[in-house]
Formats: C-alpha cells, sequence, structure tokens
C-alpha cells in the first residue's frame, strides 16, 4: 500500500534541497527529478528502518500542514510543497536481496529428472512461490 508524504523542496542556484518534515530526512538532487527519487528513496529507507525496529511509520501530515517558510532550507531559496508517494513493501522487496537457504524435499526420481534437464530448482521454486503469493521482484 502507498504512503504519501508531504516534501518540501527548495531550488538552489546548483541544486535541490529536499526535506520531510514528517520524517526529520533531508536529502538533496541534482535537479528536480533526482530529487524526486531522492526523497523517495530515503522516505523508503527510513520507513522500513522504522518498521525493523518495530516501532510505526509516523502517519503523513496533511499538505496544508506544511509550510516551506518554516522549513530548514526556507533561507537558502523558494521552497515548494509537493506530495512523494512510497510503497513500504515494494520499496523492502527491491532492495532486501539476501538470499536464505531453505531445505526443500523431492522425491529422488524427481529430483534426478531436474538434474538431468538442467532445471535450477531454486529458481523454479522462487518463480511458483511469486505467482502463487502474486508478488513480484520487480519494482
Amino acid at each position: 500500500m502507498k504512503t504519501i508524504f508531504p516534501v518540501i523542496f527548495t531550488q538552489t542556484d546548483d541544486i535541490v534541497l529536499v526535506e520531510v518534515p514528517d520524517l526529520g530526512i533531508l536529502t538533496e538532487g541534482t535537479d528536480m527529478a533526482d530529487a524526486i527519487d531522492m526523497a523517495r528513496d530515503a522516505i523508503g529507507l527510513k520507513g522500513i528502518t522504522i518498521q525493523d525496529d518495530g516501532e510505526d511509520v509516523p502517519a503523513p501530515s496533511k499538505f496544508n500542514e506544511i509550510d516551506p517558510l518554516k522549513g530548514t532550507f526556507a533561507p537558502d531559496g523558494s521552497g515548494i510543497v509537493s506530495l512523494v508517494d512510497v510503497d513500504f513493501s515494494e520499496y523492502r522487496r527491491r532492495i532486501d536481496n539476501k538470499t536464505v537457504r531453505r531445505n526443500v524435499t523431492l522425491p529422488n526420481w524427481l529430483n534426478l529428472e531436474a538434474d538431468k534437464a538442467n532445471v535450477n530448482v531454486s529458481r523454479v521454486l522462487q518463480d511458483a512461490l511469486m505467482e502463487k503469493l502474486h508478488v513480484s521482484n520487480r519494482m
């Protein structure tokens, strides 16, 4: 499920400064497109870190509650408020690619057939699980 956070973008002469007040995030981008990507990545990382610590991700403020004139980077330029969406489940799936060893029991005859056909049993199992769970490892 996507969550949408208000973000303050402040354009300077050479970069775009980014603040996500609800999460205490400060970052920057080379241009607006990069700044949006940086904001989304920072929100995703902060959110799953909060979840991993057993806490709830703070609820986003309402769009009209964020005043760019009160932002950290207000002295550096004129800021605008925009919304950036993040799907924490998808973000976690994208960055959590560590492998886990699982034991699988197969009949010997099936294992022999798979070996004979040069079938990667682990890959087949991954594909089948993703299909069964209706998930993808791609964003």
